[in-house]
């Protein structure tokens, strides 16, 4: 017997917002048949992840609507989608996870035949998912306070190793009461970044760069802290080599200088 109503239920999530950056420009570029085959492809290896990591797919449109019962999973599958999917279709992406209650749902199995989603989400954790997601820079992980504290020393045998946690700063979004502290998830320093906001999301503050400590940092990072060290070495040493040179070569014009600024001083 079908349903005659939607029934309603009301729960706590993690809700992820997925958005594949640029998605117009790659359909006008490449024609609407191929770039359809190639989101086929992307939507394909997508859907694994979150079949691996228990999600459930909402809505699909340039990305992705999903929710995971558990907080962990949703940063697991954010992870893994950006350390894999985009190296192999070439299309980025940004992805925003808040945890919190929403509304589910499920429609009417007529509603169903005839189009409409089976289950639906509402409630304002959809939205800060969506304004979480929307000034991620390509290739980063967003996630709210509160869908942080749930995953805080819980990481699980899925978490990649090297994963890191920065507070990014404090966020006004637009048509939400509080301020939300936001935090980025990755495993390299380039995507902990803090991102800027945009026409509805107005940084309040926050750390302008996140550096990386000494036991977090990949050889490649050692590397360039440690040639820009050399090169500031370097720097000292030919100057103080050359100073004598420097100061013979350039005394009468130093002097023409000091005699000025005694003058208008």
């Amino acid at each position: 017997m079908e349903r005659e109503e939607e029934t309603y239920q009301e729960r706590c999530l993690a809700v992820v917002l997925l958005d594949l950056i640029g998605s117009t420009q790659f359909v006008e570029r490449f024609g609407a048949y191929d770039a359809a085959r190639w989101f086929q492809y992307h939507d394909r290896r997508a859907r694994t992840l979150i079949q691996r990591f228990n999600g459930r797919e909402i809505d699909r449109s340039d990305g992705f609507l999903i929710s995971f019962e558990r907080a962990i999973d949703a940063v697991n599958f954010g992870l893994y989608y950006q350390m894999t999917v985009p190296q192999l279709t070439k299309l980025n992406a940004r992805i925003g996870i808040h945890w919190g209650p929403v509304v589910e749902v499920q429609q009417r199995e007529l509603d169903v035949v005839a189009g409409a989603k089976p289950i639906e989400l509402e409630g304002i954790t959809k939205n800060i998912a969506a304004r979480t997601m929307s000034i991620c820079m390509a290739g980063q992980v967003l996630l709210t306070r509160d869908a942080f504290a749930r995953v805080r020393s819980r990481s699980n045998s899925m978490t990649p190793r090297d994963t890191r946690f920065s507070c990014v700063g404090l966020y006004k979004f637009k048509g939400v009461r509080d301020l939300q502290t936001l935090y980025a998830v990755g495993c390299d320093i380039k995507v902990l970044q803090p991102p800027p906001g945009n026409a509805k999301v107005t940084r309040v503050g926050g750390p302008k760069r996140i550096r990386s400590r000494a036991r977090h940092r990949k050889w490649l990072e050692w590397a360039e802290w440690l040639l820009y060290r050399l090169a500031l070495i370097s720097f000292g040493y030919i100057v103080a080599h050359m100073y004598p040179y420097l100061k013979y070569k350039f005394s009468p014009l130093i002097n023409r200088l000091l005699e000025i600024y005694e003058h208008y001083r």
